[in-house]
């Protein structure tokens, strides 16, 4: 059974977003997608400034059986990536949610996480 934090919202493709103070959203992948993947072997990181819509590719995580496009959940600007994930991309395995993959300055912050789902409705969306 995947760990579903009740304080993030997340994304049918299984990417994860926390509102965070300052405004800004932190995005990254769902314990259940980890699984899924298995073992994370290289993350592409978007580039910082880059501005997507919600729903965008926004980089690729690769493991050792599938390559899985990381869509942003919300639409805005990339303010921060994780470049930790460039040298240790198996702390997506061990700790999907400490181990975020960038921060988006969001352009329509309410709409975009009003669309994503909750805990629970993320828990039957993946049918656990």
């Amino acid at each position: 059974m995947s760990n579903i934090p009740a304080e993030l919202r997340f994304a049918e493709s299984h990417e994860w977003a926390r509102l965070e103070s300052d405004g800004s959203v932190t995005v990254g992948i769902s314990d259940h997608a980890q699984e899924a993947l298995g073992d994370v072997v290289f993350v592409e990181l978007p580039e910082i400034g880059k501005v997507f819509a919600a729903g965008d590719a926004a980089g690729v995580v690769e493991s050792v059986k599938a390559a899985s496009d990381i869509y942003s959940p919300v639409a805005g600007e990339v303010v921060a990536v994780n470049e930790e994930l460039g040298s240790a991309p198996e702390e997506l395995n061990s700790s999907p949610y400490a181990s975020w993959i960038f921060k988006v300055k969001p352009s329509n912050v309410d709409a975009d996480l009003a669309k994503l789902l909750d805990a629970a409705g993320y828990t039957a969306a993946i049918g656990e």
